[in-house]
């Protein structure tokens, strides 16, 4: 039986919030979802990690990119409406470039807590999202994608980034997935 950890990318307020840098309007839409996901995960004792883009002020970054999250600023914050409860286990995860594997602890943090699958969700799904999954992919982790719990600027991108998820990878949606791990329990 697997042991998932389900992986809340960006939702921060450059990315979700409306005055964000690099506001990503659908963002704003899996917020509910994504308060289910983690209620469910919390419920079922499903690992849950935050990840939190916080890049320096003069991150290379911003070479191909606009100035966005920097560390301790409020783009770089969680949304009011997604932040992590430590209190429950939740995990944070900063890192400085797409995916959250690029010079984090994260894969050590899973394979201290013996998670063997990833699911991803969160926002700029053919971009951090992809770049997280493809790298859980290279680190021999199994990958999952809650469709209707990511997105991107346009929803031609978020096709994208999920097509290219689903070539090793299952893509799902919340429905689906809840379900799976409901009759697996039962």
């Amino acid at each position: 039986m697997s042991k998932d950890a389900i992986v809340i990318i960006d939702m921060l307020n450059d990315f979700a919030d409306p005055k964000g840098a690099l506001y990503c309007p659908a963002g704003r839409t899996i917020i509910p979802k994504l308060q289910e996901l983690i209620a469910f995960a919390h419920d079922n004792g499903i690992q849950v990690i935050f990840i939190q883009e916080a890049h320096r002020q003069n991150d290379k970054d911003f070479r191909v990119r606009p100035i966005h999250a920097i560390k301790g600023t409020w783009g770089s914050d969680f949304i009011d409406e997604l932040r992590p409860d430590l209190k429950k286990g939740d995990y944070v995860v900063q890192k400085r470039r797409h995916s959250a594997f690029a010079y984090t602890d994260m894969d050590l943090f899973l394979r201290e807590e013996g998670i063997d699958t990833i699911v991803v969700t969160g926002t700029w799904t053919n971009v951090c999202v992809r770049s997280t999954a493809s790298d859980a992919l290279y680190h021999t982790y199994s990958v999952v994608a809650i469709s209707d719990c990511c997105a991107s600027k346009t929803e031609e991108m978020h096709e994208h980034g999920l097509v290219d998820i689903g070539i090793f990878g299952k893509v799902m949606t919340l429905a689906e997935y809840k379900a799976s791990k409901t009759n697996k329990a039962a």
